[in-house]
């Protein structure tokens, strides 16, 4: 690993993730949405698989980079809908990331290598993009989930509960399970799973 292009391409992410007109409240603290996201982000991945590749290193921070400018609404509000602004999410994260990548000097095989990682290609198979997978799982359910409960009825939480646990790993699973979570996170886990 060059430190000193994956220390710029991390600047630039954060920068660029900075910019996030959407706040989140943390430990009394404002932060932009996705900044705080893309840090939460490397700091599970970190904790969960600590000798990752630089690919996906550089996935993990930049998974969710200037997000806001797709926003959810601008597509029909059904599951074609979403299925469709999540394709098109990946491929603006992937376009996004490589022209940061490549103002770092970065050659087009990492480049490559982090859009494979952002298109979540080849899941249960690439163990990188497993493992990409596994952090988005547990940051969602970690930081994200209580908040997003609040707007949907038990029955879908589970369904939503047990897909996201299918994405995961052996290895996911049992740091899933080893989280602080809220009383009412761990019931509705329980169930899901039961």
């Amino acid at each position: 690993m060059q430190l000193e292009k994956f220390k710029k391409a991390i600047k630039l992410f954060n920068e660029a993730n900075s910019l996030d007109p959407n706040k989140e409240l943390y430990n009394g603290i404002e932060f932009p949405k996705e900044l705080l996201y893309a840090v939460r982000m490397s700091e599970k991945l970190n904790k969960f698989a600590p000798n990752s590749s630089e690919a996906l290193q550089l996935a993990v921070c930049c998974q969710h980079i200037c997000r806001w400018e797709i926003p959810r609404d601008s597509y029909e509000m059904n599951r074609v809908g979403y299925l469709t602004w999540r394709k098109d999410l990946k491929d603006f994260h992937a376009k996004k990331a490589g022209d940061i990548l490549k103002e770092c000097g970065y050659s087009q095989e990492i480049i490559d290598e982090v859009a494979f990682l952002l298109l979540k290609k080849q899941l249960k198979k690439n163990a990188d993009t497993q493992t990409l997978e596994d952090v988005v799982c547990l940051v969602f359910l970690e930081f994200y989930f209580a908040k997003f409960s609040e707007k949907y009825a038990e029955e879908k939480l589970i369904d939503i509960i047990q897909k996201t646990w299918k994405k995961m790993s052996e290895k996911g699973h049992k740091a899933a399970l080893e989280l602080e979570l809220s009383e009412p996170t761990l019931a509705l886990i329980t169930k899901a799973l039961s």
